[in-house]
């Protein structure tokens, strides 16, 4: 567990970047900062690995204050991933990657072993490692970014931003990996975004920072979403909060209906668009049994018909379903 106690960083000119901040990150789960610019994330986050040293307060791991260890000896316990990879452009993406563990005295054959493993953890083609990081593309140098952080297996690991700079599609590709990766590892993962639907996905717990540092609410997603504390975080998490919140709503089984005639589908039965006239229309968002009602209204809205697709894990269409299927479950 990671602890800040009435933890304060006021820098030489006078400016207060954090207040008073006091709150417990549970370990093994991700903790998201977010906040408008100004409020101080990216300070809270850089300040324990003591990158940025605070001012006042204590910052704690596991019981034991950080700075009763030397930082350098202390940073390389913690991963660390920023916006831009932040790779070394000289080296290869598998010397990237070996890093820490040559820091640390690894021999070379167990660092090259756990460099790959990562590599091909984070979902990369094992054919990029002897690349360099100008030859790959941001998504991919975010990806080794993660692996090198995960090197020498840290128990925490910080990510300031990792996804910003990145294009929507792969931003949403590269948080599924992160979401799926700490379901086989459990880290203590400190996040900071400045975007709240980035938070909701990822954290199990959010704090939400205003402007100066200060502590407006720590919460996991549901109840920020459900019970925002006053007129700030109300704004902040935005008016369609109660659309947000459908994310934590899974309904044991959607009705289905049939799948009608018009929706077209390849050999493997995996839905290829709407037949519309003499043109196939595209078939929007698909529905998987077991995700959350938010999903489900995705793959209806996102439809030409209004009829979302439910398939299986295979992608194969088992039926569809309209509004008023997920409105109907909504009440269930």
């Amino acid at each position: 567990m990671i602890e800040f106690e009435d933890v304060t960083k006021r820098y030489p000119d006078g400016t207060l970047a954090v207040d008073t901040l006091s709150l417990r990150i549970p370990s093994g789960q991700i903790t998201v900062f977010v906040g408008p610019s100004g409020c101080g994330k990216t300070t809270s986050l850089r300040m324990i690995n003591r990158t940025i040293e605070r001012t006042s307060g204590t910052i704690s791991i596991d019981g034991e204050d950080i700075t009763s260890k030397d930082p350098v000896t202390l940073r390389r316990g913690i991963g660390y991933v920023i916006q831009h990879a932040g790779l070394f452009p000289h080296k290869t993406v598998v010397d990237n990657v070996a890093t820490v563990p040559k820091l640390l005295g690894w021999d070379k054959r167990k660092t090259r072993d756990t460099a790959m493993e990562l590599l091909e953890r984070v979902g990369l083609d094992l054919k990029l490692a002897e690349r360099y990081p100008a030859q790959l593309s941001g998504g991919q140098q975010q990806r080794v970014g993660v692996a090198r952080a995960l090197a020498a297996d840290p128990a925490i690991m910080l990510m300031d931003e990792p996804f910003s700079a990145v294009d929507p599609i792969v931003r949403h590709q590269l948080q599924e990996e992160l979401l799926r990766l700490q379901r086989d590892i459990g880290k203590t993962i400190v996040f900071v975004t400045h975007d709240i639907d980035e938070a909701i996905k990822l954290g199990d717990n959010v704090a939400v920072l205003r402007v100066g540092g200060k502590l407006a609410q720590f919460a996991p997603p549901s109840e920020l979403l459900a019970n925002p504390v006053d007129d700030f975080v109300r704004g902040f998490v935005g008016q369609d909060r109660g659309y947000r919140a459908l994310t934590f709503v899974h309904p044991q089984e959607l009705p289905v209906e049939p799948l009608p005639s018009e929706l077209v589908l390849d050999d493997s039965g995996a839905p290829v668009g709407w037949r519309a006239d003499h043109e196939l229309l595209p078939i929007g968002a698909v529905f998987k049994q077991g995700d959350s009602l938010r999903a489900a209204l995705d793959a209806v809205l996102t439809s030409p018909t209004g009829r979302g697709i439910c398939v299986d894990d295979s992608g194969k269409a088992l039926g569809v379903f309209d509004q008023a299927i997920v409105a109907e479950a909504l009440r269930s």
